[in-house]
């Protein structure tokens, strides 16, 4: 379904409009947004095209290379491919009821993977999937691997119905020259120490292919009741994680030209030990999985200072964050020079989905409400992560939205992107 075209594109000149069904390529049927790049990759291109019940036949030619200019509506839940596994980890078992329904959609689909950068088990992964994968080289997934001995895998996963075993089929994907992400939801207990270490050099052999393995500490909600007893990491543990990681990198880089195996930011605050040169990440290729996004932003951030303006009347600004990485940001902003702004960071306790959430991106709009309530004197304005909005639904998780915290709290509420500059620039605003 197109949501919407381009003005003066290839697809607006052949009369493409917004909701438009697409049905077939150059008479090949699309099954989805995949199957529209693959076919649609060609300059010429005839498009059979539903609109308002009737079925209409359009001429497109593009100019090699140029985008169409057709933007795709995303998936709808029921046509997302769903996860049947019971992982002990899953942080969807971990929400509490009430919530909207499409929160609670659990995917383990390979074209969300490919599109997205989604983590899937293969688990459930059919063979007619498997050879659409190696036909239309869906280069790079995301796989969430978490062990590769079949028994412990298997039982990380909730026991599912097909078999867990994941080496053979990422030794497949490898010889297809399908380049891949790794990761492992690492659970004191369970999948560390050996396992761990097993896991790791038993995926380095597929090295370029699987072209890194993360390591994630596994997040634990107030809410597992009736679920396996799991726990958080010690601080002694994160630690000793550090140094074990730092080791296997060392080893990996003269071997692989990688560090191969990199280690989730949560550890490294935890540890409360120096995060890695941005070089370490080595193009920042996970970063949406946890890794390296603190680097990123500190680094970016230093970038973004510019000079300080002075002459300016001072003006006082609230910076919500996360518990984890709150106090660390609060010592980054004093390193600015803000010129008359009088940044104070806030750090919430999440108190809704409590247990070790403390991210700032899973924060609910009720616990910035009554966390800040509390605080006296906020200033001119409360900045806030757009990251805890739910994306293109405007509001946090409990539904609330910024509109709703401004009139509670008495102060403009500003959301503003994870990015340095937006948030240099957005203390600086005024």
């Amino acid at each position: 379904m197109v949501a919407a075209v381009q003005p003066r594109t290839a697809a607006a000149t052949a009369g493409l409009a917004a909701g438009d069904r697409i049905l077939a390529i150059n008479g090949r049927p699309l099954r989805d947004a995949i199957d529209f790049q693959f076919y649609g990759s060609e300059d010429a291109l005839a498009l059979s095209v539903e609109r308002d019940g009737a079925r209409h036949a359009l001429r497109l030619t593009r100019r090699p290379g140029v985008a169409l200019g057709v933007e795709l509506e995303p998936p709808r839940p029921g046509d997302i491919a769903t996860c049947a596994n019971k992982c002990v980890f899953c942080f969807i078992h971990q929400l509490p009821r009430g919530m909207r329904k499409s929160l609670y959609v659990k995917d383990d689909d390979f074209r969300l993977s490919f599109l997205h950068g989604n983590y899937i088990t293969l688990s459930d992964l059919d063979e007619p999937s498997f050879e659409r994968i190696l036909e239309q080289r869906l280069s790079p997934l995301y796989i969430s691997v978490h062990a590769t001995d079949r028994e412990l895998r298997w039982a990380l996963l909730g026991r599912p119905r097909h078999s867990a075993e994941i080496l053979p089929r990422l030794e497949r994907l490898a010889k297809a020259g399908i380049r891949m992400h790794a990761q492992i939801v690492l659970c004191p207990g369970l999948n560390d120490g050996p396992h761990l270490e097993r896991t790791v050099h038993e995926l380095a052999p597929l090295h370029p292919h699987v072209a890194t393995t993360a390591i994630v500490p596994v997040g634990l909600t107030r809410h597992r009741e009736r679920l396996p007893s799991l726990r958080t990491l010690t601080d002694a543990e994160a630690t000793a994680l550090v140094d074990t990681v730092a080791v296997w990198q060392a080893r990996f880089l003269p071997q692989l030209d990688s560090r191969f195996v990199f280690l989730g930011d949560e550890v490294y605050l935890q540890a409360d030990r120096p995060l890695p040169p941005a070089d370490a990440y080595e193009g920042f290729a996970i970063a949406e999985d946890g890794i390296g996004l603190v680097r990123r932003f500190e680094d970016g951030l230093a970038r973004a200072r510019g000079r300080e303006r002075s002459g300016r009347a001072r003006r006082r600004v609230t910076v919500v964050s996360g518990t984890l990485y709150g106090p660390r940001l609060a010592r980054r902003l004093a390193e600015l020079p803000l010129g008359g702004v009088d940044a104070r960071v806030v750090a919430v306790p999440n108190e809704f989905f409590g247990g070790s959430v403390s991210v700032a991106g899973l924060l609910t709009g009720q616990d910035i409400q009554r966390h800040l309530a509390a605080q006296g004197d906020l200033g001119e304005v409360v900045l806030i992560p757009a990251v805890a909005l739910r994306d293109g639904d405007g509001v946090f998780l409990d539904d609330l939205t910024p509109a709703d915290l401004s009139r509670a709290l008495g102060v403009a509420v500003v959301m503003v992107e994870p990015e340095p500059r937006a948030l240099v620039r957005a203390l600086r605003a005024g």
